[in-house]
């Protein structure tokens, strides 16, 4: 918050020289308008109308001029940035501060359409005061102006973060003397005592286990986890074993932290499985289910140069059923690109060489019941860059406000289709966001981890290439290590169970089958 002197107001009040500054269509009609005299509606509607009409009067090709105000304007692909000048005003000055104006604008807004500046129409506002003070310019640069309508303060996120551990602490404690109360009254009921009362109310017997009941059901339904309703076995009117559960002001919580970025983890203390945020499960498990999954890991040098990629593969057997245990697996392997197979040890591997089918050495026996057993696995490792699926640039370029960098990517393996793939830039702290050009896709700026997230839903063959464009302060190296990430359910190595079949008679088995290929590491060095 930048404070005025008062001998600064005093001395700029005489004369005003920017009246008005506003985005509007070509044909005059406001979008969005900042007035920084007395003004009325009618009066900032009548200039802008006016505006349109007296361009074709005027030689010039950055400002037109009335009896009474001066235009000073700049085409924004269909729109104008126009400011609104007394004539006395600096031509010169004019011009810089529709400059820094314009700049503004792609701050706030991805595309310069009429949609899209309305609905930041509250934020271009704050930033134009930024600009311009009582009709005149301000001495700030873009960086100043994105730092002060941030109005990021390290003090308060601090005293929030120790305001929000205090109530979790206290609410823990709440929980801590519930769960005590409660255990008090079921080893009074278990001897038969009579109930203790407990809050010195004055009440005993079951008024008093009553009051207990609300209370416990008040403080612990709080932390209740929203999970699918499970058949409970009654136990009476009491409410009391309604445990571990939390409330909207949690739950707003952790909305909070993820909306800042962190990952919540959940109530075992796993984080989930990228497959299975993704990729969904098949709609019919059958009774002999196996998942083909494969996990890539992959190392580029920002100069080009695969400096390492290794593919793990495997095929996981279940078998819910003991009827079809007895069973073998038909495997059609296409692969080209010099894989290494690898079988269970229990797995008769001379059938596999020879016809590539999986089946038990004792064909007697029976694959385990309910039990995933990975039956084949493979491995792929190499330095060849032909290989690589993804391949990304990144060129960061210095220029006189810091850097222009351009990153693209392209799918080298045309037969994959990715899916929810994030390209994830790092980004310089302390300079703000970057000013983002041409975009395939969407992006993000996660000014948290510092970190601009490129985002594209699908890369398919059609769809194969792309790139980004932005510019920040930076140095070249500041935009590396770049980090990709990706789901697909086509797997890389061209490996697939084609049939199944009972040992005895050849009888083909139903069966159901999901296939993930995911990254366990791919980054840009």
């Amino acid at each position: 918050m930048k404070m005025k002197s008062k001998s600064n107001f005093t001395c700029q009040t005489t004369t005003k020289v920017l009246l008005a500054a506003a985005v509007c269509t070509k044909a005059g009609k406001a979008i969005v308008s900042r007035q920084f005299v007395e003004m009325t509606r009618t009066r900032v509607e009548g200039l802008l109308a006016a505006f349109p009409k007296l361009m074709g009067m005027g030689k010039q090709h950055t400002f037109v001029e009335t009896e009474s105000v001066r235009y000073v304007y700049q085409p924004l692909e269909k729109l104008y940035m126009v400011l609104v000048t007394t004539k006395n005003s600096n031509i010169l000055e004019d011009l810089e501060t529709l400059r820094l104006f314009s700049r503004v604008i792609p701050e706030y807004c991805r595309v310069l359409e009429e949609g899209e500046i309305s609905d930041h129409c509250f934020d271009l506002i704050f930033a134009f005061d930024e600009i311009v003070a009582l009709g005149y310019r301000e001495n700030v640069n873009l960086a100043q102006i994105r730092t002060f309508t941030e109005m990021d303060s390290h003090e308060e996120k601090v005293f929030r973060a120790v305001r929000e551990t205090q109530e979790r602490e206290a609410k823990a404690e709440m929980r801590r003397k519930a769960k005590e109360l409660q255990q008090i009254r079921r080893d009074a009921e278990r001897s038969g005592k009579k109930v203790p009362a407990f809050g010195g109310f004055g009440s005993t017997g079951m008024s008093s286990m009553s009051s207990g009941s609300i209370i416990t059901d008040t403080i612990i339904e709080s932390e209740k986890p929203k999970m699918a309703p499970v058949p409970v076995r009654p136990t009476g009117s009491s409410k009391a074993l309604k445990l571990g559960a939390r409330g909207k002001e949690v739950d707003n919580f952790v909305d909070k932290l993820r909306g800042e970025g962190e990952t919540i983890m959940s109530n075992t203390g796993k984080m989930p499985s990228l497959a299975s945020n993704v990729l969904p499960p098949p709609v019919n498990v059958e009774s002999v289910h196996m998942r083909v999954e494969e996990k890539i890991s992959l190392t580029c040098g920002r100069d080009g140069g695969l400096q390492n990629m290794e593919l793990l593969g495997m095929i996981t057997l279940r078998v819910t059923d003991d009827k079809v245990g007895r069973i073998r697996l038909m495997v059609n392997n296409y692969d080209k690109k010099g894989v290494q197979l690898q079988t269970h040890p229990n797995v008769d591997k001379k059938l596999f060489t020879s016809d590539s089918v999986i089946g038990l050495k004792n064909p007697e026996k029976s694959f385990p019941l309910n039990n995933d057993v990975g039956v084949l696995k493979w491995r792929l490792q190499s330095t060849d860059e032909a290989l690589i699926p993804l391949t990304i640039n990144c060129w960061p370029s210095e220029s006189a406000t810091g850097c222009d960098v351009n990153i693209e990517y392209e799918l080298q393996e045309e037969s994959l289709e990715l899916n929810d793939v994030v390209i994830a830039i790092p980004i310089p702290s302390g300079v703000g966001a970057p000013v983002v050009g041409d975009v395939d896709g969407e992006y993000k700026h996660d000014s948290r981890r510092n970190v601009l997230e490129w985002s594209l839903p699908v890369i398919d063959a059609k769809n194969k290439s792309g790139s980004l464009e932005f510019s920040i302060a930076g140095q070249p190296n500041d935009f590396f290590p770049v980090n990709v990430s990706f789901v697909s359910i086509r797997n890389y190595c061209d490996i697939q169970v084609a049939k199944v079949t009972h040992v005895e008679g050849d009888a083909p088995v139903k069966f159901s089958l999901e296939t993930s290929f995911l990254v366990d590491k791919y980054e840009i060095l």
